[in-house]
């Protein structure tokens, strides 16, 4: 008989506690700013407003391309016309802006009085001749990164899935390619096109600076593997053309609804890969695309080697010490399998909502992780009580704890390291390049309390 030793499965435990996350229709913040020729109508109550014009920020040099609609008694008690409300909104907006895309972003008023939203879109389409994309991002969501998540499901419905005629036409209508052969001449092209492998159209799908959208892109580029087009692009006008029986792959664990839609919607073939955050994470995620197309990767583990050696400086700070989530951005697992990877141990990770078909890769790369590493399995809580949560944290007295705003001040005030996990989602974490973003974030707080040590104020810490 051989022994074998099998990967042991993460334990994931549920509480039932309270969501305390932001609301998903705080996901405008980033969408209005990556399509840049859309324009987001929140209609909702006076409270939506102020929700925003607080989480968001006002914009005193320029007029972001966001706006409220908000819902008066008259409107909630069916007094007025929604049809003809909506409309003189949308003709304002039409003839002051001009967008290729209204989205209408439902919340939970429109949900609690049955506005009809899906119906009267097409007919005011129809009128105004703009097209309009109805998504429901409420607070009714376990998180508010989900926003997003429903935004680019609805998006998805509106991808062309006609094939270009030719290769000529299918480059001149991808406007990443157009980019990434930008200055070059026309042997330079036509080198790249022929180091391209031959397998099926494949389109990325998730909301990242264009930087990250390009550094993703290229990384793929050097495996001979074509990216034909991201959802979102960066203008409605040119969305990725979804074929049946393409691929299609996600960036970040919170797009579970997009996922769904493509597959049973546009008939999509969806690569269930780790996320491309951290060198493991983005070597895994490459790997296992390369792996659905039939492409034999090269330079991977050199190229991760090569990350992980210019993080040792950050990997020093951390190494030995432990991490305690307490659960807000959906990032979790996949943070934690980072973290484990540069030697932290990970206590807790709590997760608000936990798709497990959709992150089955991440959670089997968190297994494997931990046993290479010789770390303990951290317990995952979905949904959990931060009541209890908070009882553990006194009780394990991790070196740092990773939660949402409402918990940072109370823990720092009794002595724990703290980082906002609403950072994460809007830092560039995505990639090999932007491992180090990750490091900076994870070791601010531990290196500003030993800074305060050192000058003799460890009353302060």
């Amino acid at each position: 008989m051989t022994a074998t030793t099998e990967t042991p499965t993460p334990t994931i435990g549920c509480e039932t506690g309270n969501y305390h996350t932001f609301c998903p229709i705080s996901c405008v913040a980033w969408l209005y700013q990556k399509i840049e020729d859309s324009f987001f109508l929140v209609i909702g109550t006076k409270t939506c407003g102020y929700f925003l014009q607080n989480a968001m920020g006002v914009m005193i040099f320029a007029e972001p391309r966001y706006a409220m609609a908000e819902l008066e008694e008259g409107d909630i008690s069916a007094q007025l016309n929604d049809y003809e409300e909506l409309k003189r909104l949308c003709a304002q907006i039409k003839r002051d802006r001009n967008p290729s895309v209204i989205v209408w972003i439902g919340t939970c008023t429109t949900e609690i009085i049955k506005m009809d939203l899906e119906g009267l879109a097409p007919k005011l389409e129809a009128e105004i001749g703009i097209p309009i994309v109805v998504a429901r991002a409420n607070g009714l969501d376990y998180a508010f990164t989900q926003g997003e998540d429903t935004v680019l499901a609805s998006m998805a419905l509106r991808c062309p899935d006609r094939k270009p005629e030719t290769a000529q036409d299918k480059q001149e209508r991808n406007p990443l390619q157009r980019l990434l052969h930008f200055g070059k001449g026309k042997e330079e092209i036509d080198a790249t096109e022929a180091s391209y492998a031959d397998h099926p159209p494949l389109t990325l799908f998730g909301s990242l600076p264009d930087p990250v959208v390009t550094n993703l892109t290229l990384e793929l580029q050097k495996q001979g593997i074509r990216v034909s087009g991201w959802l979102p692009a960066k203008r409605f006008t040119e969305l990725p053309t979804i074929e049946a029986g393409s691929y299609v792959c996600g960036v970040n664990p919170f797009l579970s609804r997009t996922a769904t839609t493509l597959m049973r919607r546009r008939k999509a073939q969806l690569i269930n890969a780790p996320f491309p955050i951290g060198p493991d994470g983005t070597r895994a995620w490459i790997e296992a695309i390369a792996a659905s197309l039939g492409v034999t990767p090269k330079g991977l583990v050199e190229r991760e080697q090569q990350i992980w050696d210019s993080l040792e400086e950050y990997r020093q700070l951390i190494r030995g010490k432990s991490v305690f989530f307490m659960g807000d951005n959906l990032l979790e697992v996949s943070l934690a399998r980072f973290l484990v990877r540069c030697g932290m141990i990970v206590h807790e990770i709590g997760i608000p909502y936990m798709d497990q078909r959709y992150q089955a890769a991440e959670l089997a790369l968190l297994a494997k992780t931990c046993q290479e590493m010789g770390a303990p399995l951290p317990k995952i809580i979905e949904k959990p009580d931060n009541y209890n949560q908070v009882q553990r944290i006194y009780d394990l007295q991790p070196d740092l704890v990773i939660t949402g705003m409402a918990h940072a001040n109370p823990l720092e005030a009794r002595g724990i390291n703290t980082k906002w996990s609403v950072e994460f989602t809007f830092a560039q974490i995505h990639g090999f390049s932007n491992a180090r973003d990750i490091l900076e974030l994870v070791t601010r707080p531990l290196r500003r309390n030993t800074g305060l040590k050192s000058l003799g104020w460890e009353q302060l810490v």
